[in-house]
């Protein structure tokens, strides 16, 4: 267990005070029924919904409300929080009750872990260690900058409705890389327009991307 805990704090760049809020976070409840990641993600989960609102508003002070809480849900949704826990392997860390069979490892669990983890820093490390660790991850998965192309393809899809009463055309061109780091390549076009490509390591991501060009094209 304590080579386990080395390797993800290693992983993390994080140094633990005290590993039991580490071990923990990766502690599923069929591992342990009584010390387990549950009370731990509760708190992340709004530890992670604080920090991206408070970034967004940073970014976009002129954004209105429902922009924005359309934004924060986009990025903080299970599937984003699958996709960072991904980047640093975590579900080769996390504790189930079938220790011999790593597939058990479901893809919520793997996503409530991430934010268990946030919940952990904090108790351990206090909130501007959360806070920076949730940034850095989040930055690198969701391109959260003054560019960010959350909306993209929505107002790509009103604009062609709009005009043509048609929905944007998307191809996948192309998919590579390994399984931990993929590269899609997708393209989109409109009725009267030629296709614009745009590349993510997820396929919603490349049609964001290539919706982002299309648009950019056409204003």
């Amino acid at each position: 267990m304590s080579d386990k805990l080395n390797s993800l704090q290693k992983k993390l760049n994080i140094k633990f005070k005290n590993l039991n809020y580490l071990k923990k976070s990766i502690t599923h409840k069929s591992y342990d029924p009584l010390n387990n990641y549950e009370k731990l993600e509760f708190l992340g989960d709004r530890i992670l919904g604080f920090v991206i609102s408070k970034k967004l508003i940073e970014l976009f002070p002129e954004e209105e409300e429902g922009v924005l809480d359309k934004k924060l849900a986009s990025m903080v949704n299970k599937n984003q929080c699958l996709e960072v826990a991904k980047i640093i392997n975590l579900e080769k860390y996390i504790l189930v009750g079938n220790k011999n069979d790593r597939t058990k490892v479901e893809n919520k669990i793997i996503a409530d872990s991430i934010e268990a983890l946030i919940g952990a820093i904090y108790y351990d490390k206090g909130f501007e260690a959360s806070e920076k660790f949730i940034l850095n991850m989040w930055k690198n998965l969701s391109n959260l900058s003054n560019e960010t192309i959350v909306d993209s393809k929505t107002k790509l899809q009103e604009f062609s409705l709009k005009k043509f009463k048609s929905l944007p055309i998307y191809k996948l061109v192309s998919s590579s890389g390994p399984k931990h780091k993929p590269k899609f390549t997708i393209s989109v076009k409109l009725k009267d327009t030629k296709f614009y490509e745009g590349s993510g390591d997820s396929k919603k991501k490349a049609e964001q991307n290539a919706a982002k060009i299309l648009l950019d094209s056409i204003k």
